[in-house]
C-alpha cells in the first residue's frame, strides 16, 4: 500500500453559534457590508425582484397574444391603434430590457457568484471587497434611473436601441440609457474583481487545474465584461449624445450612420450572450458530477472550452446583421464563425453526458434542472446553428423563430442553470433544507412550460410570422394561445418555487455542512458559513481534487456527507487533498 500524504484535517462544524447572516445586525451592517455573501444574498434579493417585474411583463405580452387583435392594446381607429403598438412596444421593451441587463447579465456572476467564489478559492473575500461593494450600489442605482424613466416616459425602442428611432422617439432614452450605463459599469468591476481574486487568492496548491470548472467559466465571463462592456457604455453614451446635441453619428439626416450603432451595439452584445450563458455551464460543471457520483469527464477539455468561448465570441457579431446590406464575403465569415463557436460548447455538452455515462445518477432537484438544460439549451444550441446558415436566417429573420432560439438559450440555458445553482447551494447560502418534493415538481412543471411556451413559438416563425407585433394574422392563432398557456404554466412554477423557498427560511430542516456530497472547499465549512468563511484556513493537499467523490460518505447522524481518512473510518472529519491510510493487513 502507498504511504499516507500528511496533511492537515480537522472536525467538520456540526454546529455555527455564529454565521455571516447573524453576526452583525441591523439594516446598515447589510447596506454598507464589505462581506462577500451577503452582497450575493443582495444581488440576489435585487435580481430576483427584477425577475419578478420582468416576468409580469412577460405575462402581459403573452396574453396580449391571445387573440389577434390583441387582448389588451388594440384600437379601432387609426389613432387608438398607434398608441396601442406604442404600448405594447414599451411592454416588450421594458421586458427585455430588465431581463437581458438587470437579470440575465448580473444575477449568476452578481449573487451565486460572489457568494461561491472565495469559498472555492478557500478565501476570506474577494480581492477588493470595497470594490464589491460600489459594483452592487451601482446596479441598484442604474435600475433607479431606469425606473425613473419608465415613470417619466417608458421606452419604445426594443432592447437593442436601434438607431434611428430611438433618437427620434420621445421616450425618456437618455434617462434609460444612463441607468444601464452605471450597471454596465457594475459589470466591469465585477469582472476585474474576480479576475484579480482567481489569480491572487487562491490557496498555496490550488493549481489553475485544480479550481472547480465554475470559477474557470467565471474568470471567461470576467473576461468578456472588462473587454466588452466598455464597448456599449461608450455606445450608448454616443447615443445620448446624439439624442441631446445632434452631433450626426448615427442619424443619417445628419451624415451619421445606423449600421454603425449596429455593429458597436452587437460587437457587445454578442459577447454578452455569453457572459450570460458561461457562468450558467459552470453551475452545470458542479452540479452534474456531484449527482452522478462520478469524477467530471474531460475536465482540462471543459476549462478550456470555456476561455475558447470568450474568444471567439468576439467575432461572431455579425451573424445578426445578415440583412444588413454588408458585403458577401463578410456574411460568409461570420458564418462560419458562429458555426466554430458552437464546438467548444458542443465539447462541454458531450462531457457532461459522459460524466453521466454509467454514473449513479441521484434525481435531486439541482440534477433535475441539469438535466433540463441539457435538453433546452441543446435545442438552442441547434434552432442557432439553422439561424447561422445564410440562407436560412434571411427566410427567418425578424421572425418568431429568433424569439424561440432566444429563449430556449437564455431562459432554457442561464435561468435554469441559474435555478440548479440556486437550490444546489442554498443550504450553505441560508443553512436550510427546502422542500425536495415541492421541488421537483416545480422543476418539471417550469420544464413543460417552458417548452409549451417556446416552441410553438419557433414553428409560428417558421411559418412566417413576425415578431414584435401587437396583433397578427388569425392562422397564427393556435401557437400563440398554446405559447400563452405555456406562460401561466411557468407562472405557477415559479409561484411555487418562492413559496417553498420562502417556506424553508423559516421552517426548513436545518442543513448539514455538506448535504449533496460535493468535494470543492465552501462544502467544508458550516451551513450557513462564518463571516471569514473558515474557521481554520483550508490547506490543499497534493491530492486535492474538487471532483474527487471516493472520500466521501453519507453520515446518516448529521444527515450529509462526510469526509474519511481510512476505511471503516466513520468520524466526522473531512481531509483535504488527501490519500487514505494504508489498512493492516
Amino acid at each position: 500500500m502507498a504511504s499516507a500524504t500528511a496533511v492537515s484535517h480537522a472536525h467538520v462544524p456540526t454546529d455555527s453559534p455564529g454565521n455571516y447572516l447573524t453576526d452583525k445586525r441591523g439594516i446598515a451592517s447589510w447596506l454598507f457590508t464589505l462581506d462577500h455573501k451577503r452582497l450575493g444574498v443582495m444581488y440576489l434579493i435585487v435580481g430576483m425582484l427584477a425577475f419578478f417585474v420582468g416576468g409580469m411583463l412577460a405575462e402581459v405580452i403573452r396574453t396580449q397574444l391571445l387573440v389577434p387583435q390583441g387582448l389588451i392594446f388594440n384600437g379601432q381607429t387609426p389613432q387608438a391603434a398607434y398608441a396601442a403598438y406604442k404600448q405594447y412596444n414599451q411592454v416588450f421593451t421594458l421586458h427585455g430590457i430588465i431581463m437581458v441587463f438587470m437579470v440575465l447579465i448580473p444575477v449568476i456572476p452578481g449573487a451565486l457568484g460572489n457568494f461561491t467564489l472565495p469559498l472555492l478559492l478557500g478565501a476570506k473575500d474577494v480581492a477588493f471587497p470595497r470594490l464589491n461593494l460600489l459594483s452592487f450600489w451601482l446596479y441598484v442605482f442604474g435600475i433607479v434611473l431606469a425606473i425613473v424613466s419608465t415613470l417619466l416616459g417608458a421606452v419604445d425602442t426594443g432592447w437593442t436601441f436601434y438607431t434611428p428611432f430611438s433618437i427620434q422617439t420621445e421616450t425618456y432614452v437618455v434617462v434609460m440609457v444612463l441607468g444601464l450605463f452605471l450597471i454596465g459599469f457594475s459589470s466591469i468591476l465585477t469582472g476585474l474583481n474576480f479576475i484579480v481574486s482567481i489569480h491572487k487568492l487562491r490557496r498555496p496548491g490550488m493549481t489553475w487545474f485544480r479550481l472547480p470548472l465554475f470559477l474557470w467559466a467565471t474568470y471567461a465571463t470576467s473576461i468578456i465584461q472588462v473587454a466588452a462592456t466598455p464597448v456599449v457604455g461608450v455606445t450608448l453614451v454616443l447615443l445620448a449624445l446624439e439624442r441631446i446635441m445632434h452631433i450626426g453619428i448615427f442619424n443619417p439626416a445628419l451624415g451619421g450612420n445606423p449600421v454603425l450603432f449596429q455593429d458597436f451595439f452587437w460587437f457587445y452584445s454578442h459577447p454578452a450572450v455569453y457572459i450570460m450563458i458561461l457562468p450558467a455551464m459552470g453551475i452545470i460543471s458542479e452540479i452534474v458530477p456531484v449527482f452522478s457520483r462520478k469524477h467530471i469527464f474531460g475536465y482540462e477539455a471543459i476549462a478550456l472550452s470555456s476561455l475558447a468561448i470568450a474568444l471567439i465570441g468576439f467575432l461572431v457579431w455579425g451573424h445578426h446583421m445578415y440583412v444588413n446590406g454588408q458585403s458577401a464575403e463578410l456574411d460568409a465569415i461570420f458564418s462560419f464563425l458562429t458555426f466554430l463557436v458552437a464546438v467548444p460548447s458542443a465539447i462541454k455538452v458531450f462531457n457532461w453526458l459522459g460524466t453521466m455515462y454509467k454514473g449513479a445518477i441521484v434525481l435531486h432537484t439541482p440534477m433535475l434542472y441539469a438535466i433540463s438544460f441539457l435538453i433546452l439549451f441543446t435545442i438552442g444550441g441547434l434552432t442557432g446553428v439553422i439561424l447561422g446558415a445564410l440562407a436560412t436566417n434571411v427566410v427567418l429573420h425578424d421572425t418568431y423563430f429568433v424569439v424561440g432560439h432566444f429563449h430556449y438559450v437564455m431562459f432554457g440555458g442561464t435561468i435554469i442553470a441559474f435555478l440548479g445553482g440556486l437550490h444546489y447551494w442554498w443550504p450553505k447560502m441560508f443553512g436550510r433544507m427546502y422542500n425536495e418534493t415541492l421541488a421537483r415538481i416545480a422543476c418539471v412543471l417550469l420544464f413543460i412550460g417552458v417548452n409549451v411556451t417556446f416552441f410553438p413559438q419557433l414553428v409560428v416563425g417558421a411559418e412566417g410570422m413576425p415578431r414584435r407585433y401587437a396583433h397578427y394574422l388569425p392562422v397564427y392563432q393556435p401557437y400563440m394561445v398554446a405559447s400563452s398557456i405555456g406562460a401561466y404554466i411557468q407562472l405557477a412554477a415559479f409561484l411555487l418555487m418562492a413559496g417553498y423557498l420562502i417556506h424553508s427560511l423559516v421552517r426548513g430542516k436545518k442543513a448539514p455542512v455538506n448535504p449533496w456530497g460535493g468535494g470543492s472547499l465552501e462544502w467544508t465549512t458550516s451551513s450557513p458559513p462564518p463571516e471569514d468563511n473558515f474557521p481554520v484556513a483550508p490547506e490543499i493537499g497534493d491530492h486535492y481534487d474538487p471532483y474527487d467523490y471516493h472520500h466521501l460518505v453519507y453520515d446518516a447522524n448529521v444527515g450529509g456527507y462526510v469526509h474519511v481518512d481510512s476505511p471503516g473510518h466513520d468520524a466526522p472529519v473531512y481531509v483535504v487533498g488527501a490519500i487514505p491510510k494504508p489498512v493492516a493487513g
